[in-house]
């Protein structure tokens, strides 16, 4: 049976468009391999990259990008309003189809050691596939961001998984790890004031005492005049976005501030979506099978 895996790479570019063009060009064109979704913010000045196909053909393809990436982006000049640590920063495996999340850790494992041999990048494992508890969670080995990875790896703590004891002189270090899907979620606040984000973050999120499969933080949009409560739902089976945005609503109110949008980054579950139109829909009777399109598939 043909094995899908997902990958959504991160990487700390998302003005310079040549340059998030030759990044990209490593996945197109290639059989085996599909870009999926592209979607760069340049206040966050990142790009979110999903891409999906035979495991082996997006190994090749991931790593080619990674080398690319190395290239062409310099952290000592980066900023932008999201935390990060590396020219590509996250590197997720995911299993889609046929895949087992063990099958994700090797795959996690073979790519964090081509990068480090052909990048010449440290790369810690995170997730699931984590050599140690405290590396696990990628906000643990994210702290101190880019600019102080060097002081934080002189720490046997911290020390990568592959690759040099310091970091890569312009791009950094890298997380590549194994999970399941993960909903990247941003809601607006009609405000400018970020101190509001921060603490409707620390409300929400799992490391505050919030809801178990959240991680969020506040960052300021200058370019739209408003701030933002950031946050991936790492299980949306028993959090789901519409409980997390009815929460964010609440919290707000407090402030005396308003809900005014909200935006996902990268691509989200089907199902994801049917439950938070069920819900304020109040439907009864519907289920992804109701929807049109997924009738359709195979035709």
């Amino acid at each position: 049976m043909n094995k899908i895996v997902e990958c959504v790479v991160n990487y700390s570019e998302g003005r310079n468009k040549e340059d998030i063009e030759s990044i990209t060009a490593a996945f197109i064109g290639v059989e085996g391999v599909k870009l999926l979704n592209v979607e760069a913010d340049s206040d966050y000045n990142r790009v979110v990259v999903t891409v999906a196909g035979d495991p082996q053909v997006v190994k090749e393809t991931v790593v080619e990008s990674v080398i690319i990436a190395t290239r062409l982006i310099d952290m000592n000049v980066h900023s932008g309003q999201h935390p990060r640590m590396g020219a590509t920063d996250v590197i997720p495996f995911i299993p889609i189809k046929n895949m087992t999340m063990a099958e994700c850790v090797t795959l996690a494992k073979e790519v964090g050691e081509l990068i480090a041999l052909r990048a010449q990048v440290p790369v810690f494992l995170y997730e699931a596939a984590a050599t140690a508890s405290h590396r696990e969670n990628l906000a643990d080995i994210r702290k101190g961001e880019y600019e102080g990875m060097a002081k934080k790896m002189t720490d046997d703590r911290w020390k990568p998984d592959f690759g040099p004891q310091q970091p890569h002189p312009t791009a950094g270090v890298v997380a590549v790890g194994a999970r399941m899907p993960l909903i990247a979620f941003n809601i607006d606040l009609a405000t400018t004031d970020v101190s509001i984000a921060n603490k409707i973050a620390k409300a929400i999120r799992n490391s505050s005492g919030g809801f178990r499969y959240i991680k969020a933080g506040g960052v300021e949009v200058k370019e739209r005049g408003l701030v933002q409560v950031t946050m991936n739902i790492t299980d949306y089976t028993k959090t789901p976005i519409y409980r997390v945005f009815e929460t964010v609503k609440m919290e707000a109110m407090r402030y005396g501030v308003s809900v005014c949008g909200s935006e996902i980054v990268g691509l989200v579950p089907m199902d994801a979506i049917v439950e938070s139109a069920a819900y304020y829909l109040r439907f009864n009777n519907v289920d992804k099978d109701k929807i049109l399109e997924t009738q359709l598939e195979g035709l």
